[in-house]
């Protein structure tokens, strides 16, 4: 089932650091920020996890939940959240499940070899569990911003 701009996320399971299990309903009544990335301790993905970080405050004060999700597994989740001093949990997509549903699975060429590869993209699901807004294949710069300024509206509007 694809993923549609305000409509409801299909069903999905996933398990995240701290033990937490993150589903399509875990969450109802808030707002969910997950975002997509390639991979833990590339330069790209610590520097959008650190801007998560620093404005996770405001997106708390916001009424929002933020996930990280890749494809690393739970080990290299927590050392890269113990690294960063994460505040937010990071989903193990091991098996790729969420990263289908999502549609972020991209071929990409690396050092002239196709590739199986994670499009940097993120997801914005409102308190009803109906997506609100998406962002695909973005550039890190300024992005953090964008999703906060999307989450205020998005509490000012509930």
């Amino acid at each position: 089932m694809a993923i549609v701009v305000n409509k409801p996320i299909p069903e999905f399971d996933a398990i995240a650091t701290g033990g937490i299990k993150v589903s399509n309903t875990s969450h109802l009544g808030q707002i969910l920020v997950l975002y997509f990335y390639p991979k833990d301790n590339t330069p790209g993905c610590t520097t959008e996890a650190m801007q998560f970080r620093d404005h996770y405050k405001d997106f708390v004060k916001a009424g929002a939940t933020v996930f990280g999700v890749s494809r690393d597994n739970m080990k290299s989740h927590d050392e890269f959240k113990a690294k960063l001093e994460l505040p937010f949990e990071l989903i193990a997509d091991t098996e790729e499940k969420m990263c289908h549903m999502f549609g972020v699975v991209k071929n990409k060429i690396m050092y002239g070899k196709k590739v199986k590869g994670i499009e940097r993209s993120t997801f914005l699901i409102g308190p009803d569990g109906v997506l609100q807004a998406e962002w695909r294949g973005l550039k890190v710069p300024g992005h953090v911003d964008e999703v906060l300024k999307e989450v205020k509206a998005l509490k000012k509007a509930a």
